[in-house]
């Protein structure tokens, strides 16, 4: 009986001994099965398929696990984090100063322009000016017209004025002709030291002499001296260069932070000391499609006539109170499929997320796209962190992801 009883304990404790055996056996399969690798935190390139020392600095090799981390996901301990410079901030919209710089060049302002047309159809027998650049003056002579429209009317002017000395009704209907006659030749453009130097020739000519009304540089000349001009028909253009256009091309994706009459800062290369304060007076509706750019213009007051059309300028623009989410260019991973950038997911893990960036503006870029605000964007060291994801993943983060 005695014999039994220790038989009997002899058989549970092998049971039991075996049970936790293949407890043990087993929680070693699920380790083995959850196992990849062995690496080391400080040089992850090292992957050994069993426990050891990293032959390199010789510490402890870390298992990795499946499932540690998503497929865009990448873990680094606190050396890595300090070697690679990694620091973060909350994500947070903040009103910033927006600052943006651009190339332009200088345009006659065709809002001053002027043509001196003719009154009349004939004949251009002379020009005074020929080339664009010169300056014509208020009152200076521009052309010479043969018409004999006009000669007609100064044969009318001269023969009422004749016959105003005559008596009876004679002389009253000279005078309604001799007025009638004045504000013709008026219509067609001549003055009155013009007409009245009618009364004094013998012959009328057929030519006529044009006068300038306006003042202003030759900006271009149409018609040429021998040619024929209709009534209305235009011989030169005349530019008011004391006021010019400032053109510059803005991309498209700055366009919403432009307004008219927003104030604009205007340097120019040939004059470093000169600074002009204006405002943007017109935004293009219209895109390129080519270039994806649009055309933005500022008027630059020009006294003394030193700014010349052709000359460059950089114009600053300035608008304050501008919210949005800003973080620095360089924490924005840019290729030509996507942009993304680094957030921190939980201490030492790292998440990459495809952005839709905005406007840059002093060392700063907008970030459009919404974003977790629970967790923390990485503002130094992206690059490092997307060059060990290559490294140890032997893909791009974002590879096959198109915007």
């Amino acid at each position: 009986m005695r014999t039994i009883k220790k038989i009997s304990i002899l058989l549970m404790i092998f049971l039991v001994a075996c049970n936790s055996k293949n407890k043990e056996n087993h929680n070693g399969h699920e380790m083995a099965d959850k196992t990849i690798f062995y690496t080391c935190s400080m040089d992850p390139q090292v992957k050994e398929d069993k426990p050891g020392k990293c032959p390199i600095c010789h510490m402890t090799l870390s298992p990795t696990k499946k499932n540690d981390e998503d497929p865009n996901e990448i873990s680094l301990s606190k050396p890595q984090i300090r070697l690679g410079n990694i620091s973060t901030q909350s994500i947070v919209a903040s009103q910033s100063s927006l600052k943006q710089s651009y190339i332009g060049t200088l345009a006659i302002n065709q809002e001053k322009i002027n043509s001196v047309s003719s009154r009349a159809m004939g004949r251009i027998e002379k020009l005074f000016f020929k080339t664009v650049g010169d300056y014509v003056a208020k009152n200076q002579a521009v052309y010479e017209l043969y018409s004999e429209d006009i000669a007609i009317a100064k044969q009318d002017y001269l023969t009422a004025y004749k016959q105003l000395s005559m008596p009876g009704d004679f002389g009253k209907n000279a005078k309604n002709m001799l007025a009638s006659a004045k504000q013709k030749l008026l219509f067609y453009g001549l003055t009155n030291a013009q007409i009245e130097s009618i009364k004094t020739n013998k012959d009328v000519s057929p030519n006529t002499i044009f006068y300038s009304t306006y003042s202003g540089t030759v900006s271009e000349i149409i018609a040429t001296e021998g040619s024929y001009v209709m009534e209305g028909g235009a011989i030169i253009k005349l530019a008011d260069l004391n006021s010019l256009w400032l053109e510059t091309q803005v991309n498209v994706n700055y366009v919403k932070s432009l307004k008219i009459g927003q104030i604009a800062s205007v340097t120019f290369t040939d004059f470093p000391d000169k600074i002009i304060k204006t405002r943007v007076a017109f935004i293009n509706p219209e895109i390129n499609p080519d270039t994806r750019l649009i055309l933005i213009r500022m008027e630059i007051p020009n006294q003394g006539l030193q700014l010349k059309p052709g000359m460059q300028a950089a114009v600053k623009l300035t608008q304050s109170n501008v919210k949005g989410l800003f973080i620095p260019i360089d924490a924005v991973i840019q290729d030509e499929n996507a942009s993304y950038i680094w957030v921190e997911k939980r201490p030492g893990v790292f998440e990459n997320v495809m952005v839709e960036t905005g406007i840059e503006t002093n060392g700063m870029i907008e970030i459009k796209s919404d974003l977790d605000t629970s967790k923390k964007v990485v503002i130094t060291g992206a690059y490092a962190i997307n060059s060990e994801y290559k490294f140890r993943k032997g893909s791009d983060p974002m590879a096959g992801m198109k915007m």
